[in-house]
């Protein structure tokens, strides 16, 4: 694992943009976690306050977009096919898991799993695309 003094510029924003992102993402689950806005749940501004966890969520995104952006040709390419790969099974995932609520009776899963659905899957098959090619 490279440390920080061997990150290129590119990865150096990242991990910031990242870390900004993510710790915006945790500071409002936990204070939902904790009760801070039980007295909401239910309302329409519940509804903003889920659109306000969501945000964090497309600003992580638009972090690993830009990584994509700025990194050279092939960590660009090899990030791209990790990123579809993973997005592909977690829609696949997700939706399976779907139906079998619809058709089988299985449990209910959250909306928001998708999320840390894609990101585990993304770390599952990035020491197995090691190459931007086929």
């Amino acid at each position: 694992m490279a440390s920080w003094k061997t990150l290129d510029p590119a990865h150096k924003r990242y991990v910031i943009r990242t870390n900004l992102f993510m710790a915006g993402y945790v500071a409002v689950n936990v204070a939902a976690i904790t009760g801070a806005f039980d007295e909401i749940i239910g309302t329409s501004a519940g509804i903003i306050l889920g659109l306000c966890v969501a945000a964090p969520i497309a600003g992580q995104l638009w972090a690993t977009l830009s990584l994509m952006n700025e990194a050279d040709e092939f960590v660009r390419a090899l990030t791209a096919k990790r990123f579809v790969i993973a997005s592909g099974l977690a829609m696949a995932l997700f939706s399976g898991w779907g139906f079998a609520e619809s058709y089988g009776g299985a449990p209910h899963a959250p909306g928001w799993i998708i999320y840390p659905l894609f990101w585990g899957l993304f770390c599952l098959v990035s020491p197995f695309v090691k190459s931007s090619g086929r």
